[in-house]
């Protein structure tokens, strides 16, 4: 996929998220992620809305809160069927996802989440096969939030569909997050 084309979808995503900006569906958080895993990376921009009134088991000036994240990525395989060809496609993704914080949300922090992600085409690189286009994407990361509402943040990504279909190589990514948050 052209870089035309990437930018025609990333330009769609982001007219659709300035149009749920009511003050009930405001986006709390946007944010750009990058990631690489073994012959395969990853660019993802993606829309957070945080729970509302949540603070489960608070304590200390920390709890547990959340938010649902809303991503669009294109993904790069560099050994496309196993071969020197190489091949991109799109993936959108919604996940849940726990966050541990300071009540003010700001500061360090840890999260995880497992969410359903939907694939323009099958992964099929290196010698990793994924036999569905439906996908469960789960991660565990941690990150700082500055004052200013800079979110710096890394995490471990794992894609799989489960068991539902074989082959289920499964795809795993070290990611770079950078977020703001409104």
């Amino acid at each position: 996929m052209s870089m035309k084309k990437f930018a025609l979808k990333l330009t769609a995503a982001a007219v659709a998220l300035i149009g749920l900006q009511t003050s009930s569906y405001a986006v709390d958080s946007v944010s750009v992620e990058g990631g690489a895993g073994s012959k395969v990376q990853m660019l993802r921009l993606g829309a957070q809305w945080d729970w509302k009134n949540t603070a489960w088991w608070q304590s200390n000036g920390t709890h547990i809160g959340g938010y649902w994240d809303l991503t669009v990525a294109e993904w790069h395989e560099k050994r496309y069927n196993n071969t020197d060809s190489s091949k991109n496609f799109t993936d959108i993704g919604f996940t849940p996802v726990f966050r541990f914080q300071r009540d003010d949300k700001k500061g360090f922090y840890g999260e995880a989440g497992i969410g359903v992600h939907l694939f323009s085409s099958l992964y099929n690189n290196d010698t990793k096969k994924l036999s569905t286009a439906f996908q469960f994407g789960d991660h565990l990361g941690t990150g700082y939030v500055f004052a200013n509402g800079l979110d710096v943040g890394v995490k471990l990504q794992h894609f799989s569909n489960g068991g539902i279909k074989q082959p289920n190589g499964g795809v795993n990514f070290a990611v770079l997050k950078a977020a703001y948050r409104f």
